[in-house]
């Protein structure tokens, strides 16, 4: 049977995504460190931005406008805090004592793009319900990165992010997942969290990069749109968390490219 065959990247072009991802991930440590009680939203876009465009970078996301989108994308972060599960955008919402918070952020450097995204516990009174949430979030996210190796396929990601949701008692979010990245920030494949028909035929090869990114939600899988088209948003109004890495297929394993 014929497989679909992810495109291949060379050394090179691997370096140059690792490029685009190290600044990624410094833009991101510097977020979590700024996303204390009181802070906008606005605030830590503007420390992304200044951090991204000072090491050379430029936004992955801003003035973004996919088809479904009814403006561009204003920011260089996606801050969705609560109940917002991906797509919230900057605004002049403060950070409460106790909100979970998760932040989206890709940089493009010398053409390449690297995107990744953490969820943050903001001050001192998190729950312990929050604190899981997190964590199997990222610890779906370990499986889906550790199941990317060579002749695997884009089910057994699915299947390896999907047992950790499963194992926690959590929902998905569902028509969303991860995706192909490289010269663009959003390539096909669509990287789905959960089994799905015909993910078989996606094979992964030395070179393949994919960005994964688990959606984990503490209710129910319904969710809506917020009036700006953009946030997505639980219909049960429950916590939502949110976490990502490029990652490179290689011989020797996964490698992450979205590190410092």
């Amino acid at each position: 049977m014929d497989l679909t065959v992810l495109p291949q990247r060379t050394a090179d072009e691997l370096d140059a995504m690792r490029a685009a991802g190290r600044v990624v991930a410094q833009t991101l440590a510097a977020v979590r460190a700024a996303a204390v009680p009181g802070v906008k939203l606005r605030e830590l876009d503007d420390l992304a931005k200044t951090t991204m465009y000072e090491a050379g970078a430029t936004s992955s996301f801003l003035g973004y406008k996919p088809s479904w989108a009814p403006t561009a994308y204003n920011g260089v972060l996606c801050l969705s805090p609560n109940e917002v599960v991906v797509h919230g955008r900057p605004s002049g919402q403060r950070l409460k004592d106790g909100d979970l918070l998760s932040v989206d952020c890709g940089a493009v450097v010398d053409g390449w793009n690297g995107d990744a995204a953490i969820s943050v516990l903001v001050g001192e009174r998190t729950s312990d319900a929050d604190a899981r949430l997190v964590t199997a979030t990222e610890e779906a996210l370990a499986a889906g990165i550790a199941a990317a190796v060579p002749g695997a396929t884009l089910l057994d990601v699915a299947r390896a992010v999907d047992a950790v949701a499963r194992r926690y008692g959590y929902a998905h979010l569902p028509d969303h997942g991860g995706h192909g990245i490289g010269r663009s920030m959003h390539e096909p494949p669509f990287v789905p969290n959960q089994p799905l028909a015909g993910l078989d035929r996606v094979r992964l090869h030395a070179g393949s990069t994919l960005a994964i990114e688990p959606m984990l939600l503490a209710g129910g899988e319904r969710y809506r749109h917020k009036k700006d088209g953009w946030a997505v948003v639980t219909a049960d109004g429950r916590r939502a968390a949110h976490v990502e890495h490029t990652v490179a297929v290689t011989d020797d394993g996964p490698v992450v490219l979205t590190t410092a």
